[in-house]
């Protein structure tokens, strides 16, 4: 699999990287229901045998469990792939999620990331949001500032290698980079959330910092797999549940985009979340795309996405699709 350069970095990462979100299991806020831990490990090291080079997670996923799951499935290996990771979010012993950006939390965090993850350096540490649930960022202990000058002091410390941040807007990145050298964001971008492309993408592109994004697939909206009957069977600590791009009207639209994606992929021996993970990697300022995969199934179902150029053909069959629904 050839790989990219993420930014000014000297990480040479793969265009499709592993997604750890939903291996944390359900049983908090954000989960995706109950998660075998083996299934996990399986598909984890299915994806690393088939050449992808890097696991995203964060602390809160799963409060703790992926960052732990992901520690396991590295262990022992010779060759370990990037790790990447994020901060900001953290939880008391009721499990309740709350935000804080001062410096004092951060380091506690980062020493128990690398704990969980049983490693020595964090290749990528992400500030995961600059405010939480739409509270404005004054809401949080400390500030964007104060958390990045804390990210450049564990750098210069050795505990991380290169300071990201994820779901920042231009003014937020701004701020940032005053701080401190930012070498990624992590922004959520797909079909049916492309609000990025009018600035934020843009932004990095023309600042030098790669770009990795999430959901793709639309947390398995587009993959191809997703059924009317599947989502009525999610489980309650599910949070899919409850989102919108999953119930109507959006829903009925989005499956259908889902035809159009299978009609493509049909045309390049793919399946349709391929298809949809590579119009996200089309697009110039993006490196590579966060999958994420719960099963050896689910993995050889989309690292083909690293192989898939769309054509023009393509590209104007999906905005047709897009302007329609639109209408």
């Amino acid at each position: 699999m050839k790989v990219r350069t993420l930014g000014r970095t000297d990480l040479r990462i793969t265009p499709i990287g592993i997604g750890a979100w939903a291996i944390g299991g359900g049983k908090w806020e954000f989960g995706w229901g109950r998660q075998d831990d083996q299934q996990s490990l399986a598909a984890i090291r299915a994806a690393l045998q088939m050449g992808v080079n890097w696991i995203d997670t964060a602390a809160v996923y799963g409060l703790g469990h992926s960052e732990t799951v992901v520690g396991e499935a590295i262990k022992g290996l010779v060759h370990r792939p990037y790790i990447f990771t994020k901060c900001s979010l953290v939880w008391d012993e009721s499990g309740n999620i709350s935000h804080k950006l001062q410096a004092t939390s951060i380091r506690r965090e980062t020493e128990s990331s690398l704990k969980r993850l049983n490693i020595d350096t964090i290749d990528l540490y992400q500030i995961h949001w600059p405010a939480w649930k739409g509270n404005p960022e004054s809401a949080s202990p400390g500030s964007i500032e104060e958390a990045v000058g804390t990210l450049a002091q564990l750098k210069n410390e050795g505990k991380i290698r290169h300071i990201g941040v994820s779901n920042f807007d231009t003014s937020q990145m701004q701020r940032a980079l005053r701080v401190a050298p930012v070498s990624s964001l992590q922004p959520q971008y797909s079909l049916v959330s492309s609000e990025v492309e009018a600035s934020t993408l843009p932004f990095a592109l023309k600042n030098d910092m790669g770009v990795i994004v999430y959901s793709p697939m639309a947390s398995g909206l587009l993959s191809g797999a997703m059924t009317r009957e599947r989502i009525a069977a999610f489980p309650d600590d599910d949070w899919r549940k409850r989102n919108a791009n999953f119930q109507e009207p959006l829903l009925s639209r989005n499956l259908h985009l889902v035809e159009t994606l299978r009609a493509i992929a049909r045309r390049h021996n793919a399946t349709p979340g391929e298809i949809a993970i590579a119009w996200t990697l089309r697009n110039p300022a993006v490196t590579g795309a966060i999958v994420g995969v719960r099963s050896p199934e689910q993995a050889s179902g989309v690292v083909g996405a690293a192989k898939v150029h769309l054509d023009v053909r393509d590209l104007l069959e999906i905005e047709s699709e897009l302007a329609l629904e639109a209408a």
